[in-house]
């Protein structure tokens, strides 16, 4: 799902307190931007900022990162996240092929929340559970690897199952619709609601590997 243009989006980005502008200072030092050494768990795609949002407000003792590549989808997060004073949270915009540039080690969790399928084979290494970038999530995990996932594809979560699998994790909490199962304290996406609220069932993961 795309959002229209924000306009302005780059001086919103460029003056939010929650940016951080200059992310490759900080690789393997996140814990003094936090000023603490809580555990870092990081959203990649964060849609409207939601899911974020009410993670960083429900968790104090958690520090949350958002990932976002586009200007028109972090700068409209921005503007509803910027109504609340949340030291445990930062966004920064940067493509994720590049994430370990600027954390290193220092990961604990990894959100994919709904993240764009792209359905043709051509394009498999683009998707967030292939390997390439599976690759790249070993250099910034801290010590165990986990990743959690939600999505409403299915060739998309069949993709990830796969793919995951394949490379050494280890899945619990598999359900092919989330919302009819006895999964507890689940944060649900902007996408997610308007998904659900349509009948779509919502396929959800957890992965690890020590």
């Amino acid at each position: 799902m795309r959002l229209r243009n924000v306009k302005n989006a780059k001086e919103i980005i460029e003056n939010s307190k929650y940016i951080v502008l200059n992310p490759n200072e900080y690789k393997g030092s996140w814990n003094k931007v936090f000023n603490n050494d809580n555990p870092i768990y990081i959203e990649i795609g964060i849609g409207k900022g939601d899911f974020i949002l009410n993670n960083a407000l429900k968790y104090k003792n958690i520090n949350f990162i958002g990932i976002e590549m586009m200007d028109s989808v972090i700068s409209r997060a921005i503007q509803k996240i910027e109504e609340y004073d949340l030291p445990n949270l930062k966004l920064i915009r940067m493509d994720a092929r590049l994430l370990n540039e600027v954390l290193y080690k220092e990961v604990s969790l990894i959100y994919l929340n709904f993240s764009d399928p792209w359905p043709k084979n051509r394009n498999a290494k683009r998707r967030l559970t292939h390997e390439r970038f599976l690759k790249v999530y070993d250099d910034v995990f801290k010590d165990k690897k986990v990743i959690f996932q939600k999505t409403d594809n299915t060739g998309l979560f069949e993709f990830s199952i796969e793919s995951l699998s394949d490379y050494g994790y280890k899945l619990k909490n598999v359900s092919l619709d989330l919302h009819n199962s006895d999964f507890e304290d689940n944060i649900m996406t902007e996408y997610e609601k308007k998904f659900s609220s349509k009948g779509i069932k919502i396929n959800r993961l957890e992965a690890y590997k020590d």
